[in-house]
């Protein structure tokens, strides 16, 4: 393999890190790059959550410091989207995708028109802490947990809508919430991955170099611009992200 090939490889990682932590759908450029370096679709997904994981730790770390977590309140959201990751990541084995790209499109081309003709719903919201989720909160966190453990690409942009829609948060707020779910269910898709044989431990450090800095990075852009910010920052992936699951580009 080429030297310069290393080197792409932590770029796309530190693009992906950056947009995960701060929007969604960053997993969309890892998967096609781990893909073109000759991976199968299934061991590329499972490659890819080694670096969704360390980049998750960055991510939580820095927020952390950044004085963003109740971590009492905050892992009653983790909790069904553990549950939910379980069954999703033994679907992701023998996944069919073509439905599915088609069928996730349509759902961020829906929110990305909700978040444009609606912004007062996603610029406003509580920073303070959240009480204790409720029923419809944990089904919504399920599923989400279902869907992330089958497949990440995306998955940042649901958690977000979850919870600033659902959850009644902010933006700034709920990206660091939305890393901290993503980081309570990765390791056990990713056993499952590991399981399976299906994960590759040299391209999955390599790109996790990339996406840790990207999310460290991502961090303090999202506590020092804000939500407005971010909701540009969303606009602007979920409308990139549906159309090329959508088959246009």
């Amino acid at each position: 393999m080429e030297w310069y090939i290393y080197i792409l490889v932590v770029a796309v990682g530190f693009f992906a890190g950056f947009i995960n932590t701060l929007a969604g759908s960053g997993s969309l450029l890892s998967l096609p790059l781990l893909m073109f370096l000759g991976l199968p679709a299934n061991t590329a997904n499972g490659t890819n959550r080694i670096a969704i994981l360390l980049q998750n730790i960055v991510g939580v770390a820095s927020f952390k410091n950044q004085k963003l977590y109740s971590f009492k309140q905050d892992l009653w959201l983790s909790v069904p989207a553990i549950i939910g990751s379980i069954p999703g990541a033994f679907m992701a084995v023998d996944m069919n995708e073509s439905v599915m790209k088609t069928t996730i499109g349509i759902l961020l081309l829906t929110m990305f028109l909700i978040i444009l003709f609606k912004p007062d719903s996603w610029l406003k919201g509580n920073v303070e802490t959240q009480k204790r989720p409720t029923i419809l909160n944990i089904i919504i966190f399920f599923f989400i947990g279902l869907y992330g453990g089958f497949i990440q690409a995306g998955v940042g942009f649901f958690l977000l809508a979850g919870l600033v829609m659902g959850a009644g948060m902010n933006l700034v707020r709920a990206n660091a919430i939305k890393i901290l779910i993503v980081l309570a269910y990765t390791p056990i898709a990713l056993s499952v991955f590991i399981y399976f044989h299906q994960v590759n431990y040299l391209w999955g450090f390599i790109l996790a170099v990339g996406n840790m800095t990207g999310a460290y990075i991502a961090t303090k852009v999202a506590v020092n611009k804000g939500s407005r910010f971010i909701r540009y920052i969303l606009l602007i992936t979920l409308f990139i992200a549906s159309i090329k699951l959508l088959g246009g580009f």
